[in-house]
């Protein structure tokens, strides 16, 4: 499976990628569209490019959305996701339903190094900063990800500590 994830990467990334691959610039579009709002999960999903073009995608590129290995679900509808992380780290995200309100909280490193004594994560120590693939990962790859209303960057890691 190729290394290079597509999902996270900004417009201007999109259309190295797709330059790269022989594609003119509006296919970068494209492949936006296909990720974000048509929630591609592969390459081969992307039929508006053409065949070749996909098969030129799929050496070097995969979309990066992987599912949760593991979910819990409490009484009240909260639903704490574990997603495959760096370095055997796993990340956590934690869906929670509210009437109108559907908030998921993502973590955006693998542990922390603020060493807040309240705080479990502190307690783990830090595994480093996620990737923009890691962190969009935990909104796209969860069922409820179409509904959510609010993404809050909490859980484990200090967001601001991970600003690119």
């Amino acid at each position: 499976m190729p290394e290079m994830q597509l999902l996270g990467m900004t417009p201007a990334e999109l259309r190295e990628v797709a330059a790269e691959a022989g594609l003119r610039p509006f296919a970068a579009d494209q492949i936006a569209r296909r990720i974000y709002k048509l929630r591609a999960t592969s390459i081969d999903e992307m039929t508006n490019l053409s065949k070749s073009a996909r098969q030129r995608l799929s050496t070097d590129y995969c979309i990066g959305v992987t599912p949760p290995k593991a979910a819990a679900e409490s009484t009240d509808g909260t639903v704490k996701y574990l997603i495959d992380g760096k370095g055997g780290r796993d990340i956590e995200a934690v869906y929670i339903p509210d009437k109108d309100r559907a908030t998921l909280c993502v973590s955006s490193q693998a542990g922390c190094h603020m060493g807040c004594k309240f705080c479990m994560t502190g307690r783990q120590g830090f595994h480093g900063n996620l990737t923009a693939c890691d962190i969009i990962n935990q909104i796209m790859a969860i069922p409820q990800s179409r509904s959510l209303t609010n993404v809050v960057f909490m859980g484990m890691g200090e967001p601001m500590d991970n600003l690119p």
